[in-house]
């Protein structure tokens, strides 16, 4: 049987520390800040969130494989992966994704300099915990790439709506 890769991020402390921060990655978080549905009609369940408010989603039926919507606190929405091992690949490869809204290499390269001033270990760190999961970890480049091609391309399905007031949230890439 194999082990779903939630589960070693929870039985893992120094992955789970390290998707924590610098990943804004926390199992522990999963409650949003409104109501929200898709306009799809496709199921949502929160099965994580960050430091700011706000929260990873699974999108429609199914276990790790689903798309994966993360939501922030402010009214912003993006489908960032098509499966949590691509969730977990961004996380990562550029933990800074929030910080290069057009995915341009200028923005990758400014907010991955700042990353690696303030966590000088964090390159090490993150081998290590993809080494953990399993998985192969892409260059930020290739990895926010991906993000912008999921956001932009299929990710424009996945419309999240504010429950109470019927209104869409903005798109957080593009």
């Amino acid at each position: 049987m194999t082990t779903s890769l939630l589960a070693l991020v929870r039985d893992h402390a120094a992955v789970a520390d390290h998707l924590r921060w610098p990943g804004e990655f926390d199992l522990s978080r999963t409650e949003h800040v409104e109501p929200v549905h898709l306009a799809s009609g496709l199921r949502l369940e929160p099965f994580a969130g960050d430091g700011g408010g706000g929260t990873y989603f699974f999108c429609g039926e199914g276990g790790e494989g689903r798309p994966v919507l993360f939501a922030d606190s402010e009214g912003g929405a993006a489908l960032l992966a098509v499966g949590l091992p691509e969730l977990l690949r961004l996380l990562l490869a550029a933990p800074w994704w929030r910080d290069c809204p057009n995915c341009t290499p200028e923005e990758n390269a400014e907010a991955a300099a700042e990353y690696l001033e303030d966590e000088p270990e964090l390159l090490a760190d993150r081998d290590t915990v993809a080494a953990a999961l399993g998985l192969a970890c892409p260059t930020p480049a290739e990895a926010l790439a991906r993000l912008h091609r999921t956001a932009t391309g299929i990710g424009r399905e996945f419309d999240l709506i504010h429950t109470p007031e019927g209104t869409s949230y903005r798109p957080l890439i593009g």
